[in-house]
């Protein structure tokens, strides 16, 4: 799997890499990522009949709640959505300071969650950790508890990852690289450039 991962995120990193062709990379990386989120939740077993005779399968046990980080988390939502179909969306939407770097809250919503649900929370990059730490930090004041977190992103940066598993130790974090740095713009290195620009054509 981790080759597979590599052939479309060295099509994400490839400055040449047009349009239509990141967009794609991105949501195959997307489903690849919701399939290994499938295997970080409970399951349980139920009875079927096939066209032959009755047998057994299994399901997912608890209910599932998405929440992309705006702007760029909402282009994982659709890959996600066909793997938990049933799922509830909710937003947090963030805007990091490119002076500062700090991510600053400018809108959340956020649907009822009780105690059998599982949060994904999705965005493409985890850069200096901030966005995904002001999100778990909402989640938590909702009374979530770590263990039911999943964070997906598809790049990450080694401080990045630390700094959110420091605060938050117990939450699961999938993606597809770990990089090593961030240079002085806090951009990971060697990364993909800005994911949203590329995405949405803003650059």
């Amino acid at each position: 799997m981790e080759n597979v991962k590599n052939v479309f995120l060295t099509i994400l990193r490839d400055k040449y890499t047009t349009r239509p062709a990141f967009r794609n990379a991105a949501r195959t990386l997307s489903q690849i990522l919701a399939q290994e989120a499938m295997a970080h939740i409970a399951t349980e077993s139920v009875a079927i009949e096939t066209p032959m005779e009755k047998t057994t399968g299994i399901k997912l046990q608890p209910s599932i709640t998405l929440i992309p980080i705006l702007r760029s988390g909402i282009t994982m939502v659709e890959p996600f959505l066909d793997y938990f179909t049933d799922a509830k969306i909710g937003v947090v939407g963030l805007k990091r300071d490119e002076k500062t770097a700090q991510a600053h809250l400018y809108y959340n919503n956020i649907p009822l969650i009780d105690k059998n649900t599982k949060i994904i929370i999705l965005d493409p990059m985890i850069a200096t950790g901030g966005t995904g730490i002001e999100t778990l930090k909402i989640l938590k004041e909702k009374g979530i508890q770590e263990k039911d977190i999943i964070f997906a992103s598809i790049i990450c940066s080694k401080d990045g990852i630390q700094k959110v598993q420091s605060q938050f130790p117990n939450i699961t974090i999938i993606t597809a690289a770990v990089d090593e740095t961030l240079n002085q713009k806090k951009f990971i290195v060697p990364g993909l450039g800005d994911f949203g620009d590329r995405y949405f054509g803003t650059e």
